[in-house]
């Protein structure tokens, strides 16, 4: 998959790159990155020399039929791992596992503290417990990433890629050592967590909200509802005042 995806990538797209020097050579490590697109889990992987393993929902992997099967085989050739996401509490529970079965074979696992992409560009509150409890319960170091622009390549309702270079800036690696055997003190997670956003956060520049991106999320559905239950109210409003003066 690195020759047939990540080499027409990197050919067609040009990422440039800051920092390979911090992903160690060998060994075990947590790549912890904003999320910014889709296509932050082939851009990363495509400029690293070592495999990068992240986790996605199983729908990718179970879907019936010769497209669902093609679409599993694509997303076990570049490196992810099903994780059911049906319960919430399950679903964070099998990311955990998932994660350290992966650096427990000396490999590098991504992950995104955010727990989905920025809905505006902004760098949201990372959620506590997955990054932070995978680096206790391991050890290894986290280096964090920050994808620069790759929500510009293919923005929400577009099918045609944007060909224009994006960036990746890889920080040099935090070591939570000093935390070891406190991975069930949720200060501590909430701790480790934000540590590693700030970090993020400095290398990419965006603006810091302090809330959960899912709730982001909510509220602009909820804004995008409403705005158009009101317009349906106002065609409603003038439907009727037309029909009125019709018939006077």
């Amino acid at each position: 998959m690195k020759v047939a995806i990540g080499g027409p990538l990197k050919v067609a797209f040009r990422p440039w790159v800051e920092g390979l020097e911090n992903v160690p050579a060998e060994g075990a490590a947590i790549l912890a990155s904003n999320h910014l697109s889709f296509s932050d889990s082939f851009f990363l992987p495509a400029v690293l020399e070592r495999k990068v393993t992240f986790i996605a929902k199983a729908e990718y992997f179970t879907t019936p039929g010769v497209k669902g099967r093609l679409t599993a085989a694509f997303f076990k050739g570049v490196g992810q791992l099903p994780v059911d996401r049906s319960g919430a509490r399950g679903a964070g529970e099998a990311a955990i596992k998932s994660g350290i079965e992966v650096l427990e074979r000396g490999e590098l696992f991504g992950i995104y503290p955010e727990g989905t992409r920025s809905p505006d560009g902004r760098l949201y509150r990372g959620k506590p417990g997955g990054l932070a409890r995978v680096a206790l319960a391991t050890g290894a170091p986290v280096i964090p990433v920050a994808m620069i622009d790759t929500e510009k390549i293919q923005p929400p309702g577009k099918v045609m890629p944007k060909l224009m270079r994006p960036g990746i800036r890889i920080g040099k690696p935090l070591d939570f050592g000093r935390y070891a055997g406190m991975e069930h003190d949720r200060f501590v997670l909430r701790a480790l967590t934000d540590e590693v956003m700030y970090e993020i956060m400095k290398l990419s520049g965006q603006e810091y909200v302090d809330m959960y991106a899912t709730a982001a999320k909510r509220q602009i559905a909820d804004a995008a509802k409403s705005a158009k239950e009101a317009e349906k109210a106002r065609e409603a409003e003038k439907a009727e005042a037309a029909e009125k003066k019709t018939e006077a």
